[in-house]
């Protein structure tokens, strides 16, 4: 009998094995139409990572509203404060979409086609200006006047024709997103913040049975860390740009500095990638300015924009943030270079943050590793 048995168990063994080369190989040969039915399957269900995001950018921000309600004396809002905290958040998030859409971009886009459609005219006239200049000027050098003259040869119009930009930006915005998956996001989104302590005690349990219990309490304590990084620097990030292209805008405009209110959102919104994102920003608007406003208006602007970078680096951005990251401004270049190689503009602001937790948990680990060596000695 165990004879049989074992005999059985041999074959078992060798037609599973069998079964499991087969289904390899065929894997194998079907490779590309495995990944593109992955792929359809990641983009059906897009809207729900959408979502999740939504939610967990929107998750903090309820929670301080939600606090604020449940404070009341009248019990009926105390008992529909998530209900109210949920409502009240998407309000002020649709009541910024309106601003920006209807405030800040109408001027913005009037500005950028106004460069594009007088770029060639601004180029020429800057190009004169520095055939005007006195021959023992420092511009006039050898290699300058190659670079200049290589440039000359270039027609700037071909390459920033507005009608085309838009064009590819609306294919862009229609091939990766749809009026029905954006409802689909939203309602992902709001469902998940009005049942997030189901959700999170759900995730807790989860995490507490799979993991032993020292994994499960640093897993919890490095979550709780990263969400606290997190959220304080892309508020804070934020806010800051928000101010900063405010104050370039104003002091752009009262210097006469024409596109404005373009390059100061220009400079607000590189400014949320931290020290990289600033440098960026005031190169291409100097670059602009240059070219609309003479070497004069440049130089004074520079001047202006670098004074107003230094009191929001010593004054504002630290006022905001609170606590600092306390990240080597080398670290920060180290990833933001990394992350803007991988994964762009996206990458370059998050890396930011993912390093900050990073640099946490290897500080731990050297401190309890020299912790066990002196408790040995």
């Amino acid at each position: 009998m165990n004879e049989v048995r074992n005999h059985w168990k041999k074959w078992m063994y060798w037609f599973l094995l069998g079964v499991a080369i087969i289904i390899v190989y065929k894997a194998l040969d079907n490779f590309g139409n495995i990944v593109e039915t992955v792929g359809k399957f990641f983009s059906i269900i897009s809207p729900f990572f959408v979502g999740i995001f939504i939610a967990y950018l929107f998750y903090m921000p309820c929670r301080k509203i939600e606090k604020a309600y449940q404070k009341s004396k009248n019990k009926f809002i105390k008992k529909i404060a998530r209900g109210l905290s949920i409502a009240t958040v998407y309000i002020i998030a649709v009541l910024l979409l309106i601003i920006l859409c209807n405030v800040i971009l109408p001027v913005v886009i009037e500005s950028i086609v106004d460069l594009l459609n007088n770029i060639q005219s601004y180029f020429e006239i800057a190009i004169e200006r520095y055939h005007n200049l006195p021959e023992e000027s420092i511009f006039k050098g050898e290699i300058v006047q190659e670079v200049i003259g290589n440039i000359q040869n270039i027609e700037i119009k071909q390459y920033l024709q507005f009608d085309k930009i838009i064009e590819y930006v609306m294919g862009a915005v229609n091939a990766v997103s749809s009026l029905f998956n954006v409802f689909v996001a939203v309602i992902v989104s709001i469902y998940i913040l009005a049942e997030r302590t189901q959700i999170l005690s759900f995730l807790n349990r989860c995490a507490n049975a799979i993991l032993e219990e020292k994994t499960y309490r640093n897993v919890d304590k490095y979550f709780k860390h990263s969400n606290e990084i997190f959220f304080k620097f892309v508020a804070s990030q934020f806010l800051d740009a928000i101010i900063v292209g405010i104050l370039v805008t104003i002091a752009m405009t009262i210097m006469g500095i024409k596109f404005a209110p373009l390059l100061g959102f220009l400079i607000g919104l590189f400014n949320m990638i931290p020290y990289i994102g600033a440098i960026i920003a005031v190169a291409i608007a100097a670059i602009i300015t240059l070219l609309t406003g003479g070497l004069s208006q440049t130089i004074w602007m520079l001047i202006v924009v670098i004074i107003l970078q230094q009191i929001d680096a010593n004054i504002i951005n630290p006022k905001i943030i609170g606590q600092s990251l306390k990240i080597s401004p080398l670290l920060v270049i180290f990833a933001i270079t990394v992350g803007g190689a991988y994964f762009g503009i996206l990458g370059m602001f998050l890396a930011v943050p993912a390093v900050a937790v990073v640099k946490i948990v290897v500080e731990d680990y050297v401190n309890l590793k020299l912790e066990k060596k002196q408790s040995i000695i």
